[in-house]
């Protein structure tokens, strides 16, 4: 039997009877679009991160352009973020007409390296983008400290952090917007797609529910700003509200197999995740690092364990962003950690044979190496 890098069928399998519940729940309720689920789910995950609005949208790549019209972005502006990201993050920027712009990531962590941001702003500059990337988060407040200084806006991509920390402080309650992928691997992951974006201010929240339903507000058929069709669908909404009541058992889970795997593989060639300080990590996946990469993943492949590199292209290097100018060894770190890291099997169902298993494989590789 393959082992995968994702645990979507197992997690089902032990959540069935609850998931299909919801289905019928919301089937039976008559509303299939913005109904009691969405508005119930929005409350909640607002609640859960101590921030006063959310606003539920269809996938996280259009969380991610909606809180930049909200937050005023456009064409001309400058978003500043990273490299080492989905390619989704750098597309929404896109997506608004705005151009991102690229600073490096840590060797250790591969989160931004917030050092390098003031360097890069312009007077186009209008936001900034950090990715807390993996499950753990960037360094909030020195990104804040600049983002003061120059009077600009932080819209946090938190697409892996659900439930991560920094100082105490959740993902997601540390810019002016923060914007949330519910992709079934996530780790809170809905049936299908969806997102969210969290706000602290009530003008932003008002655009955002505008952008999200054609830019109709007080009537409908009138649209009063431009926006687009991107709603939270009310059978993701309830499944995610009932997943989110498990959410701190899911990252449980994971701590418990991250700490395994550091304790297996310390003393070994295999770099494992370092965390940053003052961060509380979820490992939405968990990173490795080893410059025969390649060839363990094949490897292991022959063993049937199946492993994930994310992310093999940093973006700027894809055809699609030549047009951004960004040459090889422009992020030299970026670019030399693409050609080492690669994820180890990481999901609560994951069973402790089936950690054993990839444990001891991936040992014996070492072992040949």
């Amino acid at each position: 039997m393959t082992l995968s890098v994702w645990g979507y069928l197992p997690e089902f399998e032990k959540e069935r009877d609850d998931i299909m519940d919801a289905v019928e729940t919301v089937f039976r309720s008559g509303r299939l679009i913005l109904g009691e689920s969405v508005k119930a789910f929005e409350r909640e995950f607002a609640a859960y991160h101590g921030v006063p609005h959310c606003v539920g949208v269809d996938n996280g790549t259009n969380a991610i352009v909606l809180a930049l019209r909200a937050l005023g972005i456009g064409a001309g502006d400058e978003v500043i973020t990273v490299s080492n990201t989905a390619a989704p993050t750098v597309l929404a920027i896109d997506a608004v007409g705005a151009t991102p712009v690229f600073v490096d990531v840590h060797p250790d962590t591969y989160l931004m390296n917030v050092d390098q941001v003031e360097s890069v702003i312009t007077e186009r500059t209008k936001c900034l983008l950090p990715v807390h990337l993996y499950g753990q988060c960037v360094d909030m407040d020195a990104l804040r400290a600049i983002a003061s200084k120059h009077g600009l806006p932080i819209l946090e991509d938190c697409a892996q952090a659900h439930g991560a920390t920094y100082h105490g402080r959740i993902a997601g309650s540390m810019g002016d917007c923060a914007a949330y992928s519910f992709y079934p691997t996530k780790v809170l992951g809905a049936y299908g797609d969806g997102g969210a974006v969290l706000s602290n201010d009530a003008e932003t929240d008002a655009r955002l529910r505008r952008l999200r339903y054609y830019g109709m507000e007080s009537v409908y058929y009138v649209v009063e700003t431009p926006g687009y069709n991107s709603r939270l669908d009310e059978v993701q909404a309830e499944i995610l509200r009932r997943k989110l009541t498990r959410l701190g058992d899911y990252i449980a889970r994971r701590r418990t197999i991250a700490a395994r795997y550091a304790e297996a593989f310390a003393g070994t060639e295999l770099i494992t995740p370092t965390v940053a300080p003052g961060n509380e990590h979820v490992y939405y996946v968990y990173v490795v690092r080893h410059p025969a990469r390649d060839r363990i993943i094949a490897e292991l492949k022959k063993h049937d364990i199946s492993l994930n590199i994310s992310y093999p292209w940093p973006v700027h290097t894809q055809s699609g962003f030549a047009h951004l100018g960004y040459g090889k060894g422009s992020l030299p770190v970026t670019e030399n950690t693409a050609d080492q890291i690669f994820s180890l099997p990481m999901y609560p169902s994951l069973g402790d044979s089936e950690q054993e298993r990839v444990i001891d494989t991936l040992h014996r590789v070492l072992a040949t190496l």
